[in-house]
């Protein structure tokens, strides 16, 4: 059964969320030349090079490597320590033509050295690589950065020079503050409704300062599925109070679950109250009337804020991350807990009402539309989490009469997204205690499995590991490729198989630099690592007065869509995973979201778990 989802592009933003017209056309002419501008890459592949995880890679992990070389016979490498000594070597595996690069690669894997320590290198055929680490602790300073970005993002919240750093500190945005108009009353859009709503909080989505209902809430839920994950696995405490720097550490809740709570908070906002028309759907989003230019400082923004009208998706991504909220957050929260549960009875109850309200694709002013014309699958994941949390046999029978939940091809090539989210449904079953019979809940589970299965099938046929199709490289591949690795860890916890964890660890690989251009496309990770995402306020390349992305912000990743001006000019005739350039200016390769952040911070918190 081939299910309407499956057709569906998998970009992490849809086509109708370009920024086109004056946004960039300006800002890409106002851009200074110098240090932070960088040269396009080559768009063909590079004649000789050594791709490794610019980081590192753990003791007890995998550790290969990829080499860019046309050579047909196997070469010798040499992995040696920061003092130049050889600590081991081996010849190379001949991989040959790798389609998603257009490069002929060849593999080094070098896992059975145990050695740790800082500044190794590994040379074959006269290049060396980029130096990384060998150390147990790689991932604990990934895991806190990849955390923070969230509350970097944070909306009507001071950033705290404390928290963030001086670079990054900035009043709170978007609370009614002149210059804002803020979004503490905000009205809606024409002939949607006649009021006003306090929507205040939340994460800003992006690079832009709008607030978009189904990202957030795919967001949210990967945050505290980590915590859910690590908890049921005997890791919480990694993920504990003060661990993270965020403003409420110390109030002896988890402070991934206080990161949560305050884009959860804003997305019980975006409920449409008792007594008004469609009471209990949720508001698709709410941005500015028109785009803003590069840079805009959230409370420098002068434009108006608006509602957009409630969606379906919208109201059951509600359903799904506060019947989530109700579990997780009950055994520190019970009162905050029980108000997640009303919100998504309410919504659900709502979204049966309304099945069939789609939010249109045409409604890109100022905002992405993040337009979703089938929302079975998110029919699936709401009712899958409701029951979940409650038991009841009302969320039983949806999930049960659904056909994500028996279809084979759920999982595809392409990974889960804000607009395909039957997988979650099928992830929150297998792991979740929950009353399915046995027989069902084994055929789920081993849906998962089978799902992690084609993405080791994926990755062993490539030159790079990734565990994404060549035709895969779409707006957001970087979240795609995250989100996949993210099935390879469930499916290591259901099975204690540690092929699955290397899956994921090589998923983390590629996007910290073993990749067809050598790039960490992580802030702050690796000695070529991405500095210039797009960005409203971190846009040092457009303002020197303003900072870089903060360390562990990542970016969109390779788009063979080439869906702006700057990857347009730059990355002609690129192969699909060379098409990315570290430009402000390339919204559509370089853009950062919480949806991309999110995946990344959850297989962080799971790569540095030990023991």
């Amino acid at each position: 059964m081939s299910l309407p989802l499956l057709r569906r592009p998998r970009g992490a933003r849809a086509a109708t969320a370009l920024l086109t017209g004056a946004l960039l056309l300006i800002a890409a002419q106002s851009a200074p030349a110098g240090a932070d501008s960088p040269a396009a890459p080559s768009a063909s592949a590079a004649p000789s090079a050594v791709q490794v995880n610019q980081l590192g890679y753990l003791p007890d992990g995998p550790k290969r490597a990829t080499v860019v070389s046309a050579s047909t016979t196997a070469l010798p490498w040499q992995l040696r320590d920061a003092a130049g000594r050889t600590a081991a070597s081996g010849t190379t595996t001949v991989r040959g033509a790798d389609a998603a690069s257009g490069q002929s690669a060849h593999l080094v894997d070098f896992s059975s050295y145990q050695g740790t320590g800082t500044g190794y290198t590994l040379t074959v055929d006269g290049r060396t690589s980029h130096p990384f680490d060998l150390r147990a602790n790689l991932y604990d300073g990934l895991r806190a950065d990849a955390m923070s970005f969230f509350y970097q993002q944070r909306s009507g919240i001071p950033i705290e020079a404390s928290l963030a750093g001086a670079a990054y500190a900035r009043p709170a945005g978007h609370l009614g503050v002149a210059p804002n108009r803020g979004d503490t009353a905000v009205p809606c859009v024409s002939g949607v409704c006649d009021y006003t709503r306090d929507v205040r909080g939340g994460w800003y989505d992006a690079g832009d300062q709008g607030k978009y209902v189904v990202n957030g809430g795919l967001a949210v839920w990967q945050l505290v599925n980590s915590f859910e994950r690590a908890k049921r696995t005997g890791h919480a405490a990694a993920l504990g109070d003060s661990t993270l720097r965020v403003p409420e550490r110390g109030n002896g809740i988890p402070d991934v679950l206080d990161e949560a709570r305050w884009e959860l908070e804003f997305l019980m906002r975006m409920q449409i109250p008792e007594g008004k028309p469609r009471a209990g759907m949720a508001f698709h989003k709410v941005h500015d009337a028109a785009w803003t230019g590069l840079p805009t400082r959230p409370e420098q923004d002068t434009e108006p804020r608006e509602l957009h009208a409630p969606s379906t998706a919208a109201t059951l991504n509600l359903a799904a991350a506060t019947a989530q909220c109700a579990r997780v957050y009950a055994p520190y929260d019970a009162a905050f807990a029980a108000r997640c549960l009303d919100s998504a009875r309410r919504a659900w109850a709502a979204a049966r009402a309304n099945p069939g309200v789609l939010a249109p694709a045409t409604d890109s002013t100022g905002g992405g539309a993040y337009d979703d014309s089938e929302v079975g699958d998110e029919f699936y994941w709401a009712a899958a989490e409701l029951y979940a949390t409650t038991g009841e046999a009302r969320y039983r029978d949806a999930v049960t009469s659904s056909p994500y939940h028996t279809a084979s091809d759920v999982f595809a090539p392409g990974g889960f997204s804000w607009q395909a989210t039957g997988p979650l449904g099928r992830l929150v079953l297998a792991t979740v205690p929950n009353g399915l019979p046995a027989a069902d809940l084994a055929r789920v589970r081993a849906s998962v499995v089978s799902a992690a299965d084609a993405r080791l099938n994926t990755m062993a046929g490539q030159g790079y590991a990734v565990p994404l199709p060549a035709d895969g490289y779409v707006w957001g591949s970087n979240g795609q490729v995250a989100n996949n690795g993210t099935v390879l860890a469930v499916a290591y916890e259901l099975t204690k198989q540690r092929k699955y964890r290397a899956g994921a660890l090589e998923t983390l690989d590629y996007l910290l630099g073993r990749n067809a251009l050598g790039q960490s496309y992580v802030t702050g990770y690796g000695e070529r690592a991405s500095q210039n995402q797009h960005h409203r306020f971190w846009a040092h390349q457009y303002d020197a007065s303003l900072p870089n992305p903060p360390a562990g912000s990542i970016a969109g990743g390779a788009n063979s869509g080439l869906q702006d001006p700057v990857a347009q000019e730059k990355l002609p005739g690129c192969a699909p995973a060379a098409c990315y350039i570290d430009d402000i200016g390339s919204y559509s390769t370089n853009e950062v979201a919480i949806n991309w952040n999110a995946p990344l911070a959850w297989l962080a918190a799971f790569a540095a778990e030990r023991g």
